[in-house]
């Protein structure tokens, strides 16, 4: 089996996950690949590291490979997107983060977790995602256009609120005043827009959500759309600029920018263990069912 290893940091916690991972992978003979800044980082800071020296790197993905493997929390697995992008390989995260709502293979997992990929014990997720386009075009936009978790427009340099005005396959919704709008995905519904008072989506569920971001607009609520509709976004406010967010990359955009959001024409694949499901993590991260009469 060919496998790439991602991962942004090696701490104390990474580094006994990346142990135990990477000596289980020779155990079983797998032809792993590390991301190349990984590789450096762990070749700098491990003690360990010609014991890994049969492991390869890459800088880009095809095909071939049969797993990406992530190690870090969920911001890690939203950067290892960007490598994976259409090529349909599977994704599973081992959790070296906080909460960890995509990455939830814990450190006294890893080997069982392995042994059930090896042995096919493990359902696909497949994850819708957000693209965007902007009129006039950005270049930073345009270079990796698309979003797992969301895709948020907000303020730059202010504390003055800004609109956010809003249109749904061409109708007219509303204009926001606030600190910006945050357009969700169902994998995203957990993150930025559930801290904004936005709702939980199912991962399956064909739908994305509308969070206003500190609406000034007191009857301004969340709203749920299907992932059909196209989005169509203007920001006006007293400064000339203002951000656009694709998860955690961040572009700056002149008012007036027309941003186009609609669902992408692929999707990403996580691989859920057969031990773990979305509503058992509903329970175990944000604490559901956490009463004495359950």
């Amino acid at each position: 089996m060919k496998v790439a290893i991602f991962g942004r940091f090696y701490n104390e916690t990474t580094s006994i996950s990346v142990e135990t991972l990477f000596n289980y992978l020779l155990k079983k003979d797998f032809d792993a690949y590390i991301e190349t800044e990984f590789s450096n980082l762990i070749k700098s800071e491990s003690q360990n590291e010609k014991d890994y020296s049969s492991f390869k790197s890459f800088n880009t993905l095809d095909n071939s490979f049969d797993l990406l493997v992530s190690v870090g929390g969920d911001g890690t697995i939203l950067r290892a997107i960007t490598f994976v992008k259409d090529l349909d390989i599977p994704i599973i995260g081992i959790n070296t983060g906080r909460l960890g709502f995509l990455a939830t293979i814990q450190v006294n997992q890893i080997e069982n977790a392995i042994q059930d990929i090896i042995d096919g014990n493990y359902k696909i997720s497949e994850r819708s995602l957000l693209s965007v386009e902007t009129s006039p075009e950005n270049s930073d936009v345009k270079s990796l256009n698309f979003a797992l978790n969301e895709i948020a427009v907000s303020r730059k340099n202010t504390t003055s609120m800004i609109t956010v005005e809003t249109y749904l396959d061409g109708e007219y919704l509303t204009s926001y005043w606030s600190d910006g709008l945050i357009v969700s995905t169902p994998t995203g519904s957990t993150g930025y827009s559930l801290s904004c008072g936005g709702p939980v989506i199912t991962p399956s569920t064909g739908s994305f959500a509308l969070t206003p971001i500190a609406p000034h607009n007191l009857s301004a609520r969340p709203l749920i759309i299907p992932d059909s509709t196209e989005i169509q976004l203007k920001v006006d406010g007293r400064e000339e600029q203002h951000l656009v967010s694709l998860d955690s990359r961040i572009a700056t955009l002149d008012n007036g920018t027309i941003i186009k959001i609609k669902k992408a024409n692929f999707k990403i694949k996580m691989i859920d263990l057969l031990s773990e499901s979305f509503l058992v993590t509903l329970r175990k991260k944000l604490l559901w069912g956490e009463d004495k009469r359950n």
